[in-house]
């Protein structure tokens, strides 16, 4: 791909998160599939099986099929093996070119063209065009309903399709951060049942759902990659509970089981393999601040205090996971600030004193909702109490099942404290935009005009060191707030079969199984 001015001028001014590797990427039209970035131990160390089914083990079950609705980051991680957006992220944390083959970026950073990829195939056999990129696009746009479905899109002032393999997106005002957006799903023009019957161009086609049970995807045969994906069949089986996940596993009905607890691990045999990194996923404890009495600076600064994050790790995680200071993983080393994490060493005393400075000397009783598909955030959970019951605080653990956490919790923010893990993005802006004021995914109830000014500047500059240093002002002010109890990126163990090769981990929450196949 011969690169333009415009782009070659847009990287000069580095408005692009992971730019660099973004033009080796788009290098060659031909899509990449990472195989290279294989991490399980056992790596076609056998000759390789065409063809069969497995089965992966997820705590959590779908919110929405429909990709432009699903807000659970447990939904995007399987439903990333039927969906792909213009570009798509790989295994570093970079994204390249999938549905679309080239594009170019105007030097005021306000025009995105797009050139698309002959042969892409929906999986009812349609030919993908430039139509069913607008109608995705203006839909999550809110064009029609004045609602934009995505924050991301809000800065779109209008998409045009030029000609069927031509789109033009037009934003209203520069958006450092809207490039990786495009890894969102494109659907067929005009189809309504995507909540229903899903339909992407992704390397596995949707068969079926069973709620609470399994989500079983077919190999696509038209799927654009050569030679993907090399299984037949993936079901994802939905297994809340944790030890009967690892029975599933012993008994040979699972193939791959993703974030098993570090404990577990130890309990298996030979005949299985595993795999553990960082994550770029943020534990973490937050406060409902519109309630009493975490409306207070002094109580959210004593419950910081009053934690040991280091036990937390040493207990829960097995030592395998990397203490966070703010809403940032160090996996994002360049915008990553660093220190954070000392700023509320713990320190009883200091917790103690600062709860009698607020009027609360003798402490008080509150509630700790935990999601109870979630066995490492109920554990954590169980220490904290512990923790916060030497400084006077009688922590409640309340156990509620993933639907109710979404509904009361994170869309209702009806709760006092709550236990989760934040998955990462592509970029530092969607990780921290939730805390914006005005933004829907703020169930912390979190105002600050100084941070709102802070993101939203970062988001429209265009020099790549000022930008790094308003995330790092942003990352900052959260923490001074105690805006939340950060925690860990907890290391997200793998366990496999031996006869399995090709698992590729990412540093977001997805499970590709585009490169996974069996090996005899």
């Amino acid at each position: 791909m011969k690169i333009s001015r415009k782009r070659k001028f847009w990287f000069k001014i580095g408005a692009i998160v992971f730019a660099i590797a973004l033009l080796s990427a788009c290098a060659k039209t031909e899509p990449k599939v990472n195989k290279e970035e294989v991490t399980a131990t056992q790596q076609a160390a056998e000759t390789p099986v065409k063809g069969g089914n497995i089965v992966v083990i997820v705590p959590q079950d779908i919110d929405f099929l429909d990709p432009h609705l699903a807000v659970a980051a447990g939904t995007s991680e399987m439903l990333f093996n039927v969906f792909e957006g213009l570009l798509k992220p790989n295994s570093k944390g970079e994204v390249y070119p999938a549905i679309a083959e080239s594009y170019e970026i105007s030097a005021d950073g306000l025009d995105y063209t797009f050139k698309l990829r002959e042969g892409v195939k929906f999986h009812n056999g349609a030919p993908l065009t430039s139509e069913d990129v607008k109608y995705s696009y203006d839909r999550l746009a809110g064009k029609d309903t004045g609602k934009p479905l995505s924050p991301a899109f809000a800065a779109v002032d209008s998409i045009e399709a030029k000609d069927a393999k031509t789109i033009v997106i037009h934003l209203t005002a520069n958006n450092s951060s809207f490039l990786t957006s495009l890894t969102t799903a494109i659907i067929p023009k005009g189809y309504e049942d995507s909540n229903k019957t899903p339909i992407g161009t992704g390397p596995f086609k949707f068969v079926e759902y069973l709620p609470g049970q399994k989500l079983v995807l077919a190999k696509f045969q038209d799927y654009y990659v050569k030679d993907t994906p090399k299984l037949d069949q993936v079901e994802f089986r939905i297994i809340t509970d944790a030890e009967a996940a690892l029975l599933a596993l012993k008994a040979g009905e699972a193939d791959i089981y993703p974030r098993i607890g570090t404990e577990k691990l130890e309990q298996l045999d030979p005949d299985y393999q595993s795999v553990s990194a960082p994550q770029n996923l943020v534990q973490l404890l937050t406060f409902n601040i519109a309630r009493e009495p975490f409306d207070d600076i002094l109580v959210r600064q004593a419950i910081n205090y009053a934690v040991d994050k280091d036990e937390i790790i040493e207990a829960v995680a097995f030592g395998k996971g990397t203490k966070l200071g703010s809403n940032l993983s160090p996996i994002f080393k360049q915008y990553y600030q660093e220190g954070l994490e000392n700023t509320y060493s713990f320190n009883v005393e200091k917790a103690k004193s600062l709860l009698a400075e607020a009027g609360f000397k003798d402490g008080f009783s509150t509630t700790l909702s935990v999601p109870s598909n979630y066995q490492f955030h109920v554990d954590t959970a169980q220490v904290i109490a512990q923790q916060l019951d030497k400084v006077g605080i009688k922590v409640k653990i309340e156990p509620v099942e993933w639907a109710v956490w979404l509904e009361r919790i994170y869309k209702g923010r009806d709760y006092d404290t709550t236990i989760i893990g934040l998955d990462g993005k592509l970029n530092p802006h969607d990780i921290l935009s939730k805390y914006l004021s005005d933004a829907k995914n703020n169930f912390f109830n979190y105002k600050n005009t100084e941070f709102d000014a802070t993101l939203n500047s970062a988001l429209t500059e265009n020099d790549l060191a000022k930008r790094i240093e308003l995330y790092k002002k942003a990352q900052t002010i959260l923490t001074n707030d105690a805006a939340a109890l950060y925690i860990m990126d907890p290391n997200l163990n793998v366990a496999l079969k031996k006869n399995i090769a090709g698992y590729t981990q990412y540093p977001i929450y997805v499970q590709d199984l585009s490169t996974v196949y069996l090996t005899e």
